[in-house]
């Protein structure tokens, strides 16, 4: 079999416009040529061996040998990147302060702060775990210096949208009971303390839907939610992100509650100009976060 070596150059472009949802914004932001960006393209089809692109209306959308492409292409440019931070990563030190939702401890955390610290063994990093409303009271105090939050509640200055992630209503592992029931019983739900974007979702959407609803259960954490889901004593909304085995996303035959969309993720900076400590975790979060399973 004829080994390939695939060009980290080309990749990258392929890789950028896939994100960018445009070829033509990906040759902008890499200051290219968009005839340059095609022969790229022409190249890695030629070097795959197989279409990893086809028409699609007036855009060109992904096959499904691209999409296995893209995601070897994300692997094979952080590992680039990685290794290229780590040989100056000596360079950078000082202090980054980064906050979270709780759903992102464990998807998204674990791998963020393992290539940053691998990276740049001489920055500390310290994290917040923490509620929206907080999270961008920290950014606009100058308490934090990056936090990636929903896309709803407020805004800050510095503020940039890095994808969107489905709501899903979410229910305990086992079977689930029918809702809404016939007997025309309040929809239990079990929520976090207000204010809270998705528990505001929830019963605007049941409103919506005239679909009675009550408050079952309240929590000041995650952890309790779940317990409570688990329980049986109601149902959630919450992104697919971060579900313990004991709850799931509900599937959209498995209930007649209604649809929900998506919900915006915004990775927001303290200052315009950040320090390069700051900004290279930015650029790890962002790529670690577009390479979740359910990100979009």
């Amino acid at each position: 079999m004829r080994r390939i070596t695939f060009d980290l150059d080309v990749l990258r472009t392929f890789v950028a416009g896939v994100e960018l949802g445009s070829f033509a914004r990906a040759a902008e932001r890499l200051s290219r040529s968009t005839s340059a960006v095609s022969a790229q393209l022409k190249k890695l089809e030629e070097q795959a061996g197989v279409p990893v692109l086809r028409k699609s209306g007036r855009g060109m959308v992904l096959t499904e040998a691209g999409e296995t492409m893209l995601a070897y292409a994300r692997r094979l440019l952080e590992l680039n990147d990685e290794a290229a931070a780590a040989l100056h990563g000596a360079e950078l030190e000082g202090w980054v302060r980064l906050g979270l939702q709780e759903d992102f401890g464990e998807s998204l955390l674990t791998d963020v702060l393992g290539r940053f610290a691998r990276a740049h063994p001489r920055v500390k990093v310290e994290v917040r775990i923490a509620r929206n409303v907080e999270l961008l009271d920290r950014i606009a105090s100058g308490r934090l210096d990056l936090a990636l939050a929903w896309e709803a509640g407020g805004a800050t200055a510095h503020a940039e949208r890095v994808g969107t992630v489905p709501l899903r209503w979410i229910g305990g592992a086992g079977a689930t009971p029918a809702w809404p029931r016939d007997d025309g019983e309040p929809l239990p739900l079990v929520m976090l303390e207000a204010p809270c974007i998705m528990r505001a979702a929830a019963t605007a959407a049941l409103d919506r839907a005239n679909i009675p609803w009550r408050i079952a259960f309240t929590s000041a954490s995650l952890a309790g939610t779940w317990a409570a889901v688990a329980a049986g004593l109601g149902v959630s909304l919450r992104t697919p992100h971060g579900l313990p085995a004991s709850v799931r996303a509900l599937l959209p035959h498995e209930t007649t509650l209604p649809a929900l969309g998506e919900l915006g993720l915004c990775l927001h900076r303290a200052d315009a100009e950040p320090s390069p400590a700051v900004e290279r975790l930015a650029t790890i979060l962002t790529q670690q976060w577009r390479g979740l399973p359910s990100a979009a």
